[in-house]
């Protein structure tokens, strides 16, 4: 899959060179990305693959609000296409289709590869980029924010980020440039001057979680019993 979507990259770049040759010109075209802000924040990409090019005008915006962008633009200028593009499940295309549907677009989707929404990855990165929170901070607000989930769960989805967040610090080095359209961003490079590389194990981090989510727990527990008698 790393192959394929490195290829793309090279492809891309083919393309701004030959088409003004092509065309008769002199020069070269600028190669354009398309990797949001909330890819960028869980690493989910290739280095140097597709998401490598000059300039990004998508790099630091999430993909809910990419959405509602298409959403609207489809009514202001009356291009129902687009709403086909924002309601189209989310995928990176490498992987060949499943199963003996020959009519499937595919069955690969980016959710189910990082194992979590764009919902929770745009509140995770509000939380990491501009409340600087970290996984026990993190760990405490989501709590109230989740408080239909169970502590246990809760702690789960905080360290399966703050693993996936740590271990893909080093792609930010060389992400795209792109437009800042707000105070978040995953472009640590340029924009947040915090080390990218990070102990995936958080083990301290981490500890304090697993205990806070034990006592949570026997919290609950207690005040069951309480209410039962």
């Amino acid at each position: 899959q790393n192959i394929q979507a490195r290829l793309r990259m090279v492809t891309a770049y083919l393309f701004a060179q030959l088409l003004p040759w092509v065309r008769g010109r002199s020069g070269f075209l600028l190669v354009l990305g398309s990797a949001n802000v909330d890819e960028g924040l869980r690493g989910y990409m290739t280095k140097y693959d597709c998401s490598s090019a000059d300039l990004n005008p998508i790099g630091a915006i999430s993909k809910n609000d990419l959405k509602r962008m298409l959403l609207w633009a489809a009514d202001e200028y009356d291009y129902d296409v687009l709403k086909d593009v924002a309601s189209a499940p989310p995928t990176a295309e490498l992987r060949p289709i499943e199963g003996d549907d020959a009519d499937a677009e595919h069955t690969q989707t980016d959710e189910e590869d990082m194992g979590m929404t764009y919902e929770e990855l745009g509140l995770y990165g509000r939380l990491r980029k501009i409340s600087r929170c970290g996984p026990v901070s993190m760990y405490r607000k989501l709590c109230v924010t989740w408080s239909h989930l169970s502590p246990q769960e809760v702690a789960a989805k905080v360290k399966r980020f703050f693993y996936y967040y740590s271990i893909n610090r080093h792609k930010m080095c060389t992400v795209t440039p792109a437009y800042h359209a707000e105070a978040y961003s995953p472009d640590d490079n340029r924009f947040d001057l915090r080390q990218f590389l990070y102990p995936t194990s958080w083990t301290r981090q981490f500890a304090v979680i697993d205990a806070m989510a034990d006592a949570a727990c026997v919290d609950n527990v207690d005040e069951a019993h309480k209410k039962l008698n």
